[in-house]
């Protein structure tokens, strides 16, 4: 197993290393973006071992300590399971995100470029520079993927990481999201806080089917815990109690500063979370890019569902 790259058609990167899939792209003048994409290149070998070498510690749960950490990307996907070390978590839960950043990381240094992102199986990691835009599409179902809505990311908010957690995705998941995509202000912190809302869209029902993480993968960070394998029909009460939960996960990290903000999605329905101090007119979950955000007086909800892939 040695990592690969290959320059797509459509100008993009792509690099691959085991389990490590990445999409990357950089817009700015091609001498540079040839640059960046060879710096990002030098880089992405070393990842995966990196991690291995890690990966005992990687896979324990945080406890009342940090654990110690060599490599940089181990460090930031143990910094953004920190604020969760109450409940089960593992720094797994944000290792696509941190991957994400510090291959962007790599491929910015020292390069003059208008915008770039990494894209690490929809955990995204995003460089701006000033007047620049980012546009991520939102697919309810990744098996017949239609776009169903976008996100919209300007140069001048907060948000540099976008990633999504759900059931039926890359990882287990304790609940039964079909999606809940998230902006950050790093892909890390957004990779974590996503695993934990989804986790909260859950609720006990006789349709939904689970299965001890460890017996699925012996190799489970989650070891014996129970995660959802199936979901059957669900009735319009089950979908609204599920999502509450979600919901109500959301609304604390937004409130902690941890998110600016989040959609969450089940079987056709959507919750949008921001909060008043985390507005921003350039950041909106919608199907044009202009939907109201928060919980105003009279909210319902969308008839809509999302995943989150980038696209600028």
């Amino acid at each position: 197993m040695t990592a690969q790259r290959a320059l797509l058609a459509d100008g993009r990167l792509h690099l691959n290393h085991g389990p490590i899939d990445l999409i990357v792209e950089a817009f700015g003048p091609a001498a540079e973006v040839a640059l960046a994409y060879e710096q990002a290149w030098q880089r992405f070998p070393s990842v995966l071992p990196e991690l291995t070498t890690e990966l005992k510690t990687l896979r324990q749960p945080i406890g009342a300590t940090l654990p110690s950490l060599a490599g940089p990307i181990a460090r930031r996907m143990a910094a953004a399971v920190w604020p969760y070390r109450a409940q089960f978590i593992t720094p797994m839960a944000a290792v696509a995100g941190a991957v994400a950043e510090d291959m962007l990381a790599a491929l910015i240094e020292g390069r003059s470029l208008r915008k770039a992102y990494v894209n690490d199986g929809g955990d995204i990691a995003l460089y701006l520079a000033p007047g620049e835009e980012f546009r991520a599409g939102i697919v309810g179902d990744v098996g017949a993927p239609t776009l169903d809505g976008r996100a919209i990311v300007a140069a001048d908010s907060t948000v540099r990481g976008i990633a999504t957690s759900g059931q039926g995705g890359r990882s287990f998941s304790l609940g039964i999201a079909d999606a809940v995509t998230v902006l950050a202000r790093t892909a890390a912190v957004a990779d974590a806080a996503a695993t934990v809302i989804a986790n909260a869209v859950n609720i006990e029902d006789g349709q939904i089917r689970r299965a001890l993480a460890s017996s699925i993968d012996p190799d489970s960070d989650l070891g014996d815990i129970p995660v959802t394998i199936a979901v059957g029909a669900l009735s319009s009460d089950a979908i609204g109690q599920a999502l509450d939960g979600g919901v109500s996960a959301a609304e604390r990290l937004v409130h902690e500063g941890l998110i600016e903000a989040a959609v969450l999605l089940l079987r056709g329905e959507r919750r949008v979370v921001t909060s008043d101090e985390h507005r921003h007119p350039q950041i909106s979950f919608d199907r044009g890019g202009h939907l109201p955000r928060g919980r105003p007086e009279g909210w319902t909800r969308a008839q809509t569902r999302g995943g989150a892939g980038g696209h600028p």
